[in-house]
């Protein structure tokens, strides 16, 4: 294992502060941005952005698209997966299965040449027949890449080169049970922590959710936060077991916060500590509901929604508890009904795709105070979306995309187009399950078995 290396840490971290710096000084004189094309203010090295709330601080200008979309840049085959890319430093990672073998993939952002590759064996089948690769992205903190495996294998690895630094097992030391479509949550780092879903159950528990009528017990390892540069395990907590939605962390009037949309509900809690503030049940009774589509935290409020019945909830939070601002009722009409998209919030506004299935599909703009509908667009798909210099990338399940402009009074379509190479075969095949991500003007999207870089800025750049 290479040890780690605080001076090396200090000098990364110093260069980074620097690199905002100047980012913020160009920005105040009005100066371009070029110069700060490698800096990590543009990457996207992340779950749903730096963020992970879908949207970037780039400003790039974007002119309509052809009807064959934006420029294709470059693309190829990346095997099976329903992970999203990062980007980090100029070079992108990509997580999917070659064969029997699960495969981090690292290539130069800008062409898509491969520069690593580190894999490991994988047998895992699908309980629903759905495809055996990852479901999570690679996270890149620094000089580390974390991925989490389907079966709930970790792996900590240096970006440098793909030498593995450490990996735990948690399947194994956790006694986690088979979900319906494994393990599919995105870790996160918060300060010298590594934050996950985990959601163990006590030895002798049936060996998936099924046996286990839907209902395996816990063993308080809902949440396990490692330390990131060794793997060791600094706290557990939370009785829930584990949904299929990534955590994220928040600043909230000064102080840290953790939330976690387990399968039961959503977990408040403070993620340096791992000390627990609450605990809101949000789920459907069904035992094959999905709880998949990331909290969206907007001040003191954080958004929860899932698409099997029980919709969207708002809470208000505080240390040691919660208010519920509002909540769908299933005797109505919910207001959103997030599957595996998380919603945008913008300016007060909630902006997704609501839908569990394809037919019926809309994108709707919904009032993150109230909960109510502002406006409704019929799209019958599923779909992702990307926030940018007041624009929205759509990316839809089977290949379409679309640029908008939308307000709490209308949504525009600037550009739609369904990309395709010089034979008309579609880049983007479904399904296109995973976020777009973007860098440095560059959009990457991927379909079932290939990913597609698209240039977004303006051709008259």
């Amino acid at each position: 294992m290479q040890p780690y290396n605080p001076a090396r840490e200090t000098a990364k971290n110093i260069v980074l502060r620097l690199s905002q710096f100047v980012y913020v000084l160009l920005l105040t004189l009005n100066l371009p941005l070029v110069i700060l094309a490698d800096t990590n203010t543009l990457d996207w090295p992340d779950f749903l952005g730096p963020a992970r709330n879908g949207k970037s601080q780039e400003k790039i200008e974007i002119t309509p698209w052809r009807n064959t979309g934006p420029p294709v840049i470059w693309h190829k085959k990346i095997g099976t997966s329903y992970g999203a890319p990062t980007v980090s430093d100029g070079r992108l990672f990509i997580f999917a299965r070659h064969g029997d073998m699960a495969r981090l993939t690292c290539m130069k952002s800008t062409t898509g040449t491969e520069l690593w590759r580190f894999e490991y064996p994988t047998d895992y089948e699908d309980m629903y027949g759905y495809n055996n690769g990852p479901r999570s992205c690679p996270v890149i903190d620094g000089e580390r890449a974390y991925i989490f495996g389907v079966q709930g294998k970790l792996h900590c690895l240096s970006v440098s080169d793909g030498t593995l630094l450490w990996k735990v097992d948690t399947a194994a030391r956790f006694n986690v049970v088979q979900n319906f479509f494994g393990t599919a949550s995105t870790p996160i780092v918060e300060g010298d922590l590594l934050i996950a879903q985990i959601g163990g159950s006590p030895p002798g528990t049936p060996k998936d959710v099924w046996a286990s009528n839907g209902k395996p017990p816990p063993n308080g390892t809902g949440i396990v936060a490692f330390n990131k540069h060794t793997g060791e395990v600094v706290y557990k907590i939370s009785d829930e077991l584990a949904s299929y939605a990534s955590p994220i962390t928040a600043t909230i009037n000064g102080r840290r916060w953790g939330f976690m949309f387990s399968r039961g509900g959503l977990v408040g809690f403070e993620p340096t500590t791992g000390k627990l503030d609450f605990y809101y049940p949000w789920r459907c009774s069904r035992i094959e509901s999905v709880n998949a589509s990331s909290p969206v935290v907007a001040d003191d409020l954080v958004f929860i929604s899932e698409s099997y019945e029980v919709g969207s909830s708002v809470l208000q939070v505080y240390p040691g508890g919660y208010k519920v601002v509002w909540k769908d009722s299933p005797r109505r009409e919910q207001s959103m009904k997030l599957h595996w998209n998380t919603a945008i919030h913008h300016e007060g506004y909630l902006y997704g795709c609501s839908s569990r299935h394809s037919s019926g599909g809309e994108l709707r703009c919904v009032e993150i105070k109230t909960g109510k509908v502002v406006w409704g667009q019929r799209v019958n798909e599923r779909a992702s979306l990307l926030w940018v210099n007041d624009y929205f990338i759509y990316l839809g399940e089977y290949g379409r995309m679309m640029l908008l402009k939308c307000t709490p009074e209308k949504m525009d379509i600037l550009s739609e187009a369904v990309p395709r190479d010089e034979n008309g075969r579609q880049f983007i095949e479904y399904p296109a399950w995973s976020a777009p991500a973007l860098s440095n003007g560059l959009l990457y999207v991927r379909g079932k078995d290939r990913l597609v870089c698209l240039d977004l800025r303006s051709e008259t750049k």
